[in-house]
Formats: structure tokens, sequence, C-alpha cells
């Protein structure tokens, strides 16, 4: 396949995520590689991108989100943590305190820089933690501008997100002509076949 982009990652790996690389790659011909910090399985689904500043526990466990894979703009995230999954609202019934909905609904998620190093009083785990709880994955050190600019030119798009190989060779997983033997690579998704509003919906009274 000839790519409109490839790019391996734009950062080095941290030490306290590993080195483990994983590929976006998108229907219309973008692969973006970077490393591992969430789960460490493929998945599939619609590639969309959010603007925010702050808020990424509210964004992925947002229904709105279900079966696609979120691209977040912000240059930094991780660095505040994840609240207490386990505190519940006041409220409203079953909603954790501080989340959208009680579970993450994003098939994936796509950052530039992030840290396991958060500072936040609410803060109980890292995104990480949460993300490897819910096996969801995630990947860091891909150019996050170039991709959103490329969706809010293009409109949202198909993507894949590929996990490396174990004992793969890293030089030809890194590499435009080779990557794709050494990737675990699922088959594409498209969530808006699927009822997402029967997925997301609750079926019990949500006010006390």
């Amino acid at each position: 396949m000839t790519y409109v982009k490839f790019s391996n990652p734009i950062t080095p790996p941290l030490e306290n995520t590993g080195d483990t690389l994983m590929t976006l790659e998108t229907h219309d011909g973008i692969a973006l590689q970077g490393y591992s910090f969430g789960a460490e399985t493929s998945t599939a689904g619609e590639l969309v991108f959010q603007t925010g500043m702050v808020g990424y526990p509210e964004a992925i466990t947002d229904p709105s989100y279900e079966g696609q894979i979120l691209v977040i703009t912000y240059p930094l995230v991780g660095n505040y943590g994840v609240p207490d999954r386990d505190l519940q609202d006041e409220i409203v019934n079953q909603l954790p305190k501080y989340f959208e909905s009680n579970r993450i609904h994003v098939a994936g998620l796509i950052v530039a820089h992030y840290t396991e190093d958060y500072s936040h009083y609410l803060a109980k785990s890292s995104l990480g933690q949460w993300l490897k709880e819910q096996n969801v994955p995630a990947i860091y050190g891909v150019d996050t501008r170039a991709l959103t600019k490329h969706l809010r030119e293009n409109g949202s798009t198909l993507g894949r997100i590929c996990l490396q190989k174990k004992g793969s060779s890293t030089e030809s997983a890194l590499s435009v002509d080779s990557w794709t033997q050494n990737f675990e690579i699922p088959q594409w998704v498209d969530p808006n076949t699927d009822n997402l509003v029967a997925k997301v919906s609750t079926k019990e009274p949500m006010f006390r």
C-alpha cells in the first residue's frame, strides 16, 4: 500500500511504559506509529478527534464516543491522573462521581505526549493503569497535529490500532515497507453500522 503519510514515533519511549510499538492505520492511507501506554491489544473503529484542554476522564467515558478511536489534540495527557472509579454520584444511580458513564466507551486513545507521573488531589491511578483495567489500547508519540488537520479537512475515517508482535524486529517494525509483517492487524470495524443507542442506553432508573 502507498501511504499518504507514514511516520515513526515523534518521541522516545518512556521508561515506565516500555517500548512496545503500536501503529495507527487509517482507511484513507495514513500510518502513524507510537508506543503503547494502555492495554496491549489491537482494535478498530471510527477515528475522530477532540480539542478539549482538560477532561480526558470525562471524554473517554462519554457514550457518544462508543466504538470510536479518539485523538486528543492537547499536547500532554495523563498529568492529573484519574479519579476514584468506585466513588458514586450522590444523585444519579450507579454513576461514578467524576465520569460521564460507568465505563470507558472509546475503542482506543491517541495522544502526542503522555506521562505516568500525575499530580492531582483526586487522582487514584494513572490513565494508563485505568485503560489496562478496561482493556482499552492507547498510543503516545503520534503527530496528533498533522492527524487532526487531516481529519478536519477530510472528515472522520475508519482506523485501526495495530500492536507490535512479540519478538518482532524493531527495525522492520519501524520501516514503511515491512511494518505490516511485524504487527497484529485487526479487521476494519465501522461502529456506525451498529445500534449504538442500544449499546450505551441504561435500563435502570437514573435518579434516586
